[in-house]
């Protein structure tokens, strides 16, 4: 069996995610630019761009009809990684760029962290965990910040994000910050055998 027949029994069993599918796609056109038939790489390459603009008026078309309707059967789309990184491939995402990173969040199980800050020039990403969670004992430990557990989110936000917003290149995470503690009420109360005060009339 060759490489690409292995590849090919792989991806029956398991379909490939649009990054990986993505990548497949540059792989196969660099191999035939490197060839001597540079008619057929030219042709590829046309091939691709034509079949690419066919799926993405296939999703216009899709997101137009399914848009306004009652219920918001568009959601379902948006919240799927799958569709919402094809979405995002075509130009098509409704959402911007902060909303599609908390869809992102959420289809990585990292509900208890949200947006700190977001740079649109460099694409860098700051999440901190949401004070209720660390308080009390979320995910993260006694300070939201345990090393393992950051870890395992990141890893998982990075791969939700690469389909909901690529346009996220670095992602960092920030502790909760501590909840601040009201001071106790001091009550003063009267000396033993002292007399209460008397109302003015």
């Amino acid at each position: 069996m060759t490489v690409d027949q292995k590849g090919a029994a792989e991806q029956a069993v398991t379909p490939p995610t649009p990054d990986v599918t993505a990548a497949r796609i540059e792989e196969l056109l660099d191999r035939l630019a490197s060839s001597a038939d540079r008619t057929a790489a030219a042709t590829a390459e046309q091939l691709v761009r034509a079949l690419m603009d066919l799926y993405g008026a296939g999703l216009a078309r899709a997101v137009e009809l399914l848009s306004g309707r009652s219920g918001s059967p568009l959601d379902a789309l948006l919240d799927d990684e799958v569709t919402a990184g094809l979405l995002v491939l075509h130009d098509l995402h409704p959402d911007d760029v902060p909303a599609r990173v908390r869809r992102a969040l959420r289809a990585a199980d990292a509900g208890e962290w949200e947006i700190d800050s977001l740079d649109a020039e460099t694409g860098a990403l700051t999440l901190r965990q949401k004070a209720s969670d660390s308080a009390s004992g979320g995910s993260g430990g006694g300070c939201g910040c345990g090393s393992s557990t950051t870890d395992g989110v990141r890893v998982r936000v990075r791969a939700a994000l690469a389909g909901f917003a690529p346009e996220v290149t670095q992602v960092d995470l920030l502790a909760a910050e501590p909840a601040r503690r009201e001071p106790p009420l001091l009550q003063i109360g009267l000396r033993p055998g002292a007399a209460a005060p008397v109302e003015a009339r």
